[in-house]
């Protein structure tokens, strides 16, 4: 596996840090907490490309009866021909370990948590990275990052996401009846792929798409939650 960083500063960003001043044990566990995340963790990612073509209703994937419904996502894919759809996964062994420090240092797990989270973002942005580079190669261009529950994507087209890359047998990602994925610390996304793209740097910009974007807490405080 390879060692990602799990940046400190993110870590403390998904904790609520807002400039307090940090005593030098909660920052020896912070640290202690990134090398158990890292050591723990059984990270697993996928990534594959369909083509699609556009409908009224949204997005199609093109020989299959899968529809990404919603005005957003028809719009940040126009003028893309096909998506990359990626699957990450922190695994099920570090989500039973934070379950587990949960009844003896609920401190402990919640930094646990972030690192974990902070974890699985850094794996989305190197597989969109290679995504990016793959695509220049072919003198193309690439989005963001879009995931079911964003804009009006519904959060149900998780399940089409999962079936299409065959997430349960290649990675071990399972979704509940409430579009839940399990392990937990995992997450899908889209990308589109196509030429005289823009793409979204900007974090503001995928806030605006977010379902959670009236109630988001990382918002009202001038921040994001980096996905």
């Amino acid at each position: 596996m390879l060692r990602y960083e799990i940046r400190k500063d993110e870590v403390l960003r998904y904790l609520g840090y807002k400039g307090q001043s940090i005593d030098a044990s909660l920052d020896e566990l912070i640290e202690s907490c990134r090398n158990e995340v890292r050591n723990l963790s059984d990270t697993k990612y996928l990534y594959e490309y369909f083509n699609i073509e556009h409908i009224n209703e949204g997005v199609k994937v093109d020989n299959s009866d899968i529809i990404f419904k919603g005005n957003d996502i028809k719009k940040h894919l126009e003028n893309c021909r096909s998506i990359a759809i990626i699957a990450v996964t922190a695994g099920g062994n570090i989500e039973k370990h934070i379950k587990l420090t949960e009844k003896t240092n609920l401190t402990k797990a919640l930094i646990m948590d972030a690192c974990t989270t902070t974890l699985v973002e850094e794996i989305c942005d190197e597989i969109e990275e290679a995504i990016g580079i793959e695509a220049k190669s072919k003198e193309l261009n690439i989005t963001g990052r879009y995931s079911p529950g964003y804009g009006d994507l519904p959060l149900d087209a998780q399940r089409d996401v999962i079936n299409l890359v065959n997430c349960d047998k290649r990675i071990g990602v399972n979704l509940s009846a409430h579009n839940i994925l399990f392990p937990r610390k995992s997450v899908t996304a889209l990308i589109g792929v196509g030429k005289g793209l823009v793409k979204e740097t900007e974090k503001e910009e995928k806030c605006l798409k977010c379902n959670k974007y009236a109630s988001c807490t990382f918002r009202r405080e001038g921040n994001n939650c980096g996905y």
